[in-house]
């Protein structure tokens, strides 16, 4: 699990990024602003917990459109690694590849592992202007669920929305 003094608190501005989604597509993180963002780290496309944890969340995918939220999954793996896993496991949201320099993005956000070589689990929720308003890192093979994330969703939403 990632040091919790390592992972970028709530309350940060949250670091930009660009990266692959498709060896011909790129995204960035400024793209998304005026929409929460849920970003989820997780260590391996094809490991049965991450595997698991993604589904969970494209089966709640009405519930993070319900908060106009996008889902972006980060890994070390490539692009071409990322669309067969999206493919086998017909997932409705985008995976980015922070493959090269290898977890650039992740050692940002402080949930990198060097010396295994993958990005920890980790969690975060980011507001509508760009800021963590939540984030949590988990053990390498518990699957977190999305209990969290709704909470956080909830909580950016006004008083009278809810």
């Amino acid at each position: 699990m990632a040091d919790p003094a390592s992972i970028l608190p709530a309350g940060t501005p949250a670091p930009d990024f660009d990266l692959e989604v498709r060896w011909d597509e790129r995204v960035s993180l400024r793209s998304f602003r005026g929409r929460p963002v849920v970003l989820v780290f997780y260590p391996s496309d094809w490991s049965p917990v991450c595997g698991d944890q993604l589904a969970i969340y494209a089966e709640l995918l009405g519930e993070f459109d319900r908060h106009d939220a996008v889902v972006l999954g980060v890994s070390v793996d490539s692009v071409w690694c990322h669309a067969a896993f999206v493919a086998a496991r017909n997932l409705p949201f985008t995976l980015l590849s922070d493959f090269e320099p290898k977890g650039a993005v992740a050692r940002r956000y402080g949930v990198y592992n060097g010396e295994r070589g993958y990005c920890h689990r980790a969690l975060f929720v980011i507001d509508r202007t760009g800021v963590i308003r939540w984030r949590q890192a988990f053990p390498l093979l518990e699957n977190p669920g999305a209990d969290g994330i709704l909470s956080a969703l909830e909580e950016l939403e006004p008083a009278g929305a809810r």
